[in-house]
């Protein structure tokens, strides 16, 4: 099936391609750059604990996650545009208040509605490429808007750390929100609305409702949206303690962005390799293939830290490793989760985002504010959370992993 014509006449498909991707963009930027800043908020905030500054962190996931809900319906009754400028907006407005926060609370209530703003972008570009392509020409749009979204991740906490290097921490939620505004003038300016009028709908929020009760007591949707909630909160909790690991630890703060593009390299690596290597072994197996290379790789890391003879190398070898298995899981777990849901795909997309993103900033927030100065709290908490992971797919499988067929599972009458 081709794709669609384009979406504005004088706007081609290398153009709406870099607008999409740039505006997905917003959630890396806002996590990864904001990571070598927390020293310097928590000295700024005065902080009386030093593991109080990764809420900054956990504050933002904590708002992408609980608005995921209400997006979808949003996008659907009032359209992709004025949701988009309405997020674009949000995210800005609450990146400049952010940057004058006069104390700490106003600090994480402009991180809460900043990450609100960021999960209606994000929505909201998935409706548009939806309304504008389909087939081939729309997996094309997300292929390439997804190379620029692994792309942020490896150089955000680098340009973080430019920018601390220039300035103060402040000005790196000025550029954000200068980032922000400059993507809506852009799509303001050039991208109409995409979605036709008689396909707007009414907010039926008994559908969201339904959708939930179907993933909570769906066996494989329920068991595997709890995986890639447990296996994203462990790499939450790196996130959170990693200012403090390299800068505390390792005592080598300035490597921190180094470190941490090696191991979005091999996430993005993974996620690259992944759509060749799911046609050669299939999903199920690939999933729990890579549910059991990240255990171990945990399981190694925690060995080392607790009999004392981890050092940076290490460190940095294992956790690149851990992060290649985990970049073959989103897109797995994601598609197994979805699987028998396929007839509300995009009320279920929402829900279970929900779930994950809510689970997964509580987990990573949990393993964060264990740390003691050491590696033990942070690998103890990639073991746990790979453990749980993959007894959660066990479960879900009804105890037949490595297999390439479902497991034959009825969903329960609504």
């Amino acid at each position: 099936m081709s794709g669609a014509s384009k979406p504005h006449p004088g706007m081609g498909f290398r153009e709406f391609v870099a607008c999409i991707a740039l505006v997905q963009a917003c959630v890396a930027l806002a996590i990864d750059m904001m990571v070598p800043a927390l020293g310097q908020i928590g000295a700024a905030m005065r902080l009386p604990v030093a593991n109080e500054r990764q809420w900054v962190i956990t504050a933002f996931v904590l708002g992408f996650g609980a608005a995921q809900l209400l997006y979808g319906v949003a996008a659907d009754r009032f359209g992709r545009r004025p949701v988009l400028l309405f997020a674009l907006g949000l995210y800005a407005f609450c990146a400049f208040a952010a940057a004058a926060a006069p104390n700490f609370s106003w600090l994480l209530a402009a991180r809460v509605a900043q990450g609100f703003g960021a999960a209606g972008a994000q929505v909201a570009t998935v409706s548009i490429v939806r309304d504008c392509y389909s087939g081939r020409r729309m997996a094309q749009v997300n292929s390439l808007s997804f190379i620029v979204f692994l792309a942020a991740p490896i150089f955000a906490p680098s340009l973080g750390q430019l920018v601390l290097l220039l300035a103060p921490w402040p000005v790196i939620f000025i550029g954000l929100g200068l980032y922000a505004m400059l993507i809506a003038t852009w799509a303001g300016l050039r991208l109409p609305e995409t979605q036709h009028p008689q396909d707007r709908r009414p907010i039926i929020w008994h559908e969201a409702a339904a959708a939930l009760r179907l993933t909570l007591r769906n066996r494989m949707s329920l068991g595997y949206t709890l995986a890639s909630t447990l296996l994203l909160g462990g790499w939450l909790g790196f996130i959170n303690s990693a200012q403090q690991v390299f800068a505390g630890v390792f005592h080598v703060p300035k490597l921190f962005p180094l470190i941490f593009a090696a191991c979005s390299i091999c996430m993005a690596v993974a996620a690259l390799a992944n759509a060749r290597l799911v046609e050669r072994i299939g999903m199920r197996k690939l999933a729990h293939l890579a549910l059991s290379g990240f255990v171990l790789m945990a399981f190694a890391q925690a060995g080392l830290a607790l009999s004392g003879q981890d050092t940076l190398l290490r460190f940095a070898l294992l956790q690149s490793a851990m992060m290649f298995w985990f970049g073959l899981l989103g897109g797995n777990c994601g598609a197994i989760a979805m699987e028998p849901l396929g007839h509300i795909a995009g009320t279920a997309a929402s829900v279970q985002g929900f779930i994950v993103m809510l689970g997964a900033a509580l987990i990573g927030l949990y393993i964060g504010q264990n740390f003691n100065g050491t590696l033990i709290p942070l690998c103890l908490g990639f073991c746990v959370c790979g453990i749980l992971g993959l007894a959660v797919a066990a479960w879900a499988e009804r105890g037949r992993l490595f297999h390439a067929r479902p497991v034959a599972v009825s969903l329960p009458p609504d």
